[in-house]
């Protein structure tokens, strides 16, 4: 193998697919970056774990095609490190030697024949807006569990009907959903399946420079999902089992709601959280008006704060876990909130509103369980 290829395309593609290396691997190959010089004048870099795959392919002046694997985490490395020249990858015996300006690099090879072969994307579902995917993903992978014993939990449940896509998480203390459309192959699709929230927070971050996503669910591989985009694809292994029923949690209607600006909101929430020790909530008290942000009690500090809002209703007093209010109106995209509830002692429904006075923008909701306090 011997090729040259710019240094910052190297070490792009490296630190992509590195991000997908296993932290314990359990055998040594695994630890390792496969790269395939090909004579069509590209090098492909894999790398594998029993749940995730990644492969990026970038163009390379290729002189001789070939092969090799190489300990990933110290390519990334040195990849990072290098000058702004371009990269000379040649394989020597069992090194393969690396030389960028000055720079000079020998590492060993692994052996090639003992890696595993990378699963093959599912069949293509469908495209999806790049944008919108990177937005509905950080919308709701907020809401999913980070406690691996409840694998199902760490899962965002993704259910597509014709030109409809939905994501929903849950931690059990909160649930949030989202709604957008796609482009599907088949407008009569029907579709569910359950998708590490980690794998879709990196597909968000990394494949999202093209226009669109290419997502392949399905099929043969029915156990996989797949996202392709700008040359990258990675494929993962999903969740297996039977989410909760979680979408009928949002009710039907509601008796009250609020509307607040949400960056007051925010700010407001952040400064009273100073006082909340740890798992003791911040109070909300709506009435004609207002609403007073309180956080501590007794000996403690306190602290409070009142923000001009909007009531449609009875008065109101809840509370919250400070933590999961700031991420649920973090993800909001528009000018005000919306508190939707049905009684005090129930979840309450978020969403966006773009103005005091407009409709409720339900594509994206968050539901939050109250925590209860002493009063």
């Amino acid at each position: 193998m011997k090729l040259r290829v710019e240094r910052d395309v190297l070490a792009e593609a490296v630190a992509w697919t590195a991000r997908s290396l296993p932290a314990r691997p359990p055998v040594p190959v695994l630890a390792g970056v496969r790269l395939e010089a090909s004579s069509e004048g590209s090098l492909t870099l894999s790398t594998f774990d029993y749940d995730v795959s990644a492969r990026s392919a970038v163009p390379a002046a290729v002189e001789e095609a070939g092969v090799v694997l190489v300990s990933g985490r110290l390519l990334a490395d040195i990849a990072k490190a290098l000058p702004a020249k371009p990269v000379d990858l040649t394989l020597d015996g069992t090194k393969v030697v690396l030389r960028c300006g000055a720079s000079r690099f020998t590492l060993l090879t692994m052996p090639v024949e003992d890696y595993p072969a990378l699963p093959a994307m599912p069949e293509l579902s469908g495209t999806i807006d790049a944008d919108v995917l990177t937005e509905a993903v950080a919308q709701v992978s907020i809401a999913a569990s980070r406690d691996e014993t409840l694998p199902l939990l760490t899962g965002v449940r993704v259910e597509i009907e014709g030109e409809k896509l939905t994501l929903m998480a849950t931690d059990r203390y909160r649930l949030a959903m989202r709604e957008l459309s796609w482009h599907p192959t088949d407008p009569s699709i029907s579709s569910v399946a359950l998708v590490r929230a980690r794998t879709l927070s990196d597909v968000a971050k990394s494949l999202t420079s093209a226009g669109s996503v290419d997502v392949a669910l399905g099929g043969e591989s029915a156990s996989l999902v797949g996202f392709a985009a700008g040359g990258r694809q990675t494929t993962s292994l999903l969740v297996e089992g039977d989410y909760p029923p979680v979408r009928r949690l949002f009710p039907d209607e509601t008796t009250t709601h609020a509307v607040v600006a949400t960056a007051a909101l925010v700010e407001a929430a952040r400064r009273v959280s100073l006082v909340a020790e740890r798992n003791t909530p911040i109070r909300l008290s709506f009435s004609d008006g207002q609403v007073v942000l309180e956080a501590g009690q007794g000996e403690d500090a306190q602290a409070s704060e009142v923000l001009e809002a909007t009531l449609v209703g009875e008065d109101i007093v809840t509370a919250f876990n400070p933590h999961y209010l700031l991420d649920g109106l973090g993800a909001l995209t528009t000018d005000f909130v919306r508190l939707s509830f049905t009684h005090p002692s129930k979840p309450a429904v978020m969403t966006g509103q773009g103005s005091a006075e407009g409709e409720s923008e339900d594509e994206f909701r968050y539901l939050l369980m109250p925590i209860r306090f002493a009063g």
